[in-house]
């Protein structure tokens, strides 16, 4: 079978051992007889996997014993609403940092909900998104909270500190790159992602978040509500149970190859290997601010989309998939998340080489 590299950025490569052993216990789990799809939520089989894959969470990000772990189903996009719901009470208003696409929907369905305002506390929008905004000193915005998209998969942006005192209670959107950069959780008054980018299948969502916070939120239907979310041990209905037997193997699989910091450490060669390439490159470029860049949504362009097709297509023949752009900003995005090889980059490198001395006379 030839060697595929995907660069989607989600649903998204695993690592193959993962895969494998997924592969070896589909069947019959532990030796029950059973498929772990099959298994019983209130098991014993079940809340041993629940039970491991928390505690080796905890252990990759550092999680305080302050802070309660939840894996949840509907998305990132439920924690749109999610999070003003239980956490926007006293003063009724969010501050956004408007990075792109990602924080625009967070801010849409944020406007939704009665008796909740909004505010762009800072904006990348001059730049077009291709450039963080700068926060100068303390916000002055009488909010909640602030809410922030670490990394922006679109746009190609990412905070790599937090640039708020630690005052402020932010909410941090991580779904790209959680486990893939290290963040010191105390910064956060919440952090949430959704599994399928660095994690494991789409079906899951993970929520960290500090107990006091939850204690304080308001009385909310069952399945809104962190409190009672909380309360049963992210059990109050049939939690997604493949999803999280995936994740747990896949943190498991993050302490084996050295945690967080190794990740980061590989993400930011896999990642340099690429922006060198680009930035010496006479057709290629990247369209983001160089302080500015992701070390896990890498996007590309020649700056002429029928030249991005046709590169599209040898690199897809060449067995180099799910690098077209996101519709909204076209060109190319190579993913490059925990489970992808270097040796993935380094041949994309040699196909864009190849690409590039082949229309070197559009240079």
């Amino acid at each position: 079978m030839a060697i595929v590299y995907n660069f989607s950025a989600g649903p998204a490569v695993m690592p193959k051992e993962v895969l494998e052993q997924v592969q070896r216990e589909l069947l019959s789990y532990k030796n029950s007889g059973m498929s772990v799809m099959e298994i019983s939520h209130r098991s014993s089989l079940f809340a041993d996997i629940q039970k491991d894959a928390e505690k080796n969470l905890r252990m990759l990000m550092n999680v305080p014993d302050e802070y309660d772990v939840l894996f949840l189903q509907g998305g990132a996009t439920l924690q749109f609403t999610m999070a003003p719901l239980n956490l926007a009470i006293n003063k009724k208003k969010i501050g956004f940092v408007d990075t792109g696409h990602w924080s625009q929907r967070a801010i849409e369905e944020a406007q939704v909900l009665d008796g909740i305002s909004v505010n762009k506390v800072a904006s990348g929008a001059d730049s077009k998104y291709t450039k963080l905004p700068k926060i100068v000193g303390p916000l002055q915005e009488d909010v909640d909270y602030v809410h922030i998209t670490l990394n922006n998969t679109i746009e190609g942006t990412a905070f790599r500190t937090i640039p708020y005192e630690k005052k402020q209670l932010v909410i941090g959107d991580m779904s790209s790159n959680i486990l893939g950069q290290r963040y010191d959780v105390r910064d956060f008054g919440m952090i949430y992602a959704g599994a399928q980018k660095n994690i494991g299948p789409a079906g899951l969502t993970v929520v960290i978040i500090r107990h006091d916070l939850v204690e304080k939120a308001p009385e909310l239907p069952s399945m809104l509500s962190y409190k009672k979310l909380v309360a049963k041990h992210s059990t109050l209905n049939t939690p997604p149970v493949f999803a999280i037997y995936c994740a747990g193997l896949v943190f498991k699989w993050l302490l084996a190859q050295g945690g967080v910091d190794e990740m980061e450490k590989r993400n930011r060669q896999k990642a340099q290997l690429l922006y060198d390439f680009l930035d010496s490159s006479k057709l290629f470029k990247s369209p983001v601010d160089v302080e500015s860049r992701s070390l896990t949504n890498v996007p590309f362009i020649t700056g002429n989309a029928e030249l991005d097709n046709q590169f599209i297509t040898l690199a897809t023949a060449n067995n180099l998939v799910g690098l077209r752009g996101h519709r909204l900003v076209g060109g190319m995005r190579a993913s490059l998340y925990n489970a992808f090889p270097i040796e993935g980059v380094k041949k994309l490198i040699t196909i864009m080489e190849k690409f590039e001395l082949e229309h070197k006379e559009v240079d």
